[in-house]
């Protein structure tokens, strides 16, 4: 097997007509570029040098015979490491993001746009699905990074990093039951009035029944939708009591349009967490993508 690195010291070498200066522009011990030129004189079974007291000189019936191409071979080799790096380093081609839709909506629209705004080259894939499809997707290269909610099963093919954003699902009423704001409620109370849940299938309506199930009950919605706008559409307009992580109705309840209802015990945090495949190396794009909520997480 060709030794590309035993062909980049003689290279090194004879363009430097000194062990000691190949030895500094290589970044390794003087012994160590000798005994590289024993090696591959060795292996080709020819003096590639003459060894003189001003230096390093090609032997005519070895060196000189090679050195043009490996010259060839080595500038050709380092113009292909420079094109990667330049690929590592700067951001073009395609990110690839995976995500549910209200995750993308709610958590991921803003820097999803600040992203282009500073990468503009960079072609942006959106990928919607439930976070066990985006999962799937990850470990077989099919998206760079995924935005799933947690919390999700262990996986070796995934790398899980930080949680990006924390939600805190709420109970929350329009102005029609506005007088159920003004005092404590159970989980039980709600059962006497229409309660509006995401679907079956969704990770909040999940985390809802197993939280129902740790106290002995089974609350049943009198509507089920899997649209965080639709439901702030129906509470808004009276049609019962709706079930929404407070971080996607800030502007409502601000406005007065949503009024937060304190019911006990309260429903357990939930949080939406970042995952990359574990195998390969992130390129540019993809780590600049990341750092934008990283940047967040140190402000």
């Amino acid at each position: 097997m060709v030794n590309l690195d035993l062909y980049r010291v003689f290279y090194t070498v004879a363009r430097c007509g000194s062990l000691t200066k190949a030895a500094e522009e290589l970044y390794i011990s003087q012994p160590a570029v000798s005994q590289a030129i024993k090696t591959l004189e060795t292996q080709l079974g020819t003096p590639l040098f003459k060894r003189m007291r001003k230096g390093m000189e090609l032997t005519a019936q070895g060196g000189e015979l090679v050195y043009g191409d490996v010259e060839k071979a080595v500038k050709l080799l380092s113009s292909v490491e420079d094109r990667l790096m330049e690929l590592r380093e700067t951001a073009t081609g395609t990110l690839r993001i995976g995500a549910s839709a209200s995750i993308f909506q709610y958590v991921l629209s803003g820097k999803i746009v600040e992203f282009r705004n500073l990468y503009p080259q960079v072609k942006i894939e959106l990928i919607s699905d439930v976070s066990p499809k985006i999962i799937e997707c990850l470990k077989t290269d099919r998206c760079d990074v995924g935005f799933l909610n947690m919390p999700v099963p262990l996986d070796e093919g995934v790398q899980f990093g930080e949680t990006i954003q924390i939600l805190h699902d709420v109970f929350v009423v329009g102005k029609e039951y506005a007088d159920l704001a003004g005092g404590k409620m159970t989980l039980a109370d709600l059962q006497q009035y229409p309660l509006i849940l995401m679907k079956e299938n969704t990770a909040a309506r999940s985390s809802f029944d197993s939280f129902c199930r740790n106290f002995g009950m089974s609350i049943q919605p009198t509507i089920e939708i899997d649209s965080w706008d639709f439901m702030k559409q129906l509470v808004t307009f009276g049609m019962g009591i709706g079930c929404i992580p407070r971080e996607y109705i800030k502007k409502r309840l601000a406005e007065g349009l949503l009024l937060e209802l304190n019911v006990e015990p309260a429903l357990p945090i939930r949080s939406i967490g970042m995952a990359t495949p574990k195998a390969g190396n992130a390129q540019y794009a993809l780590r600049a993508f990341i750092n934008l909520f990283k940047r967040d997480g140190d402000a």
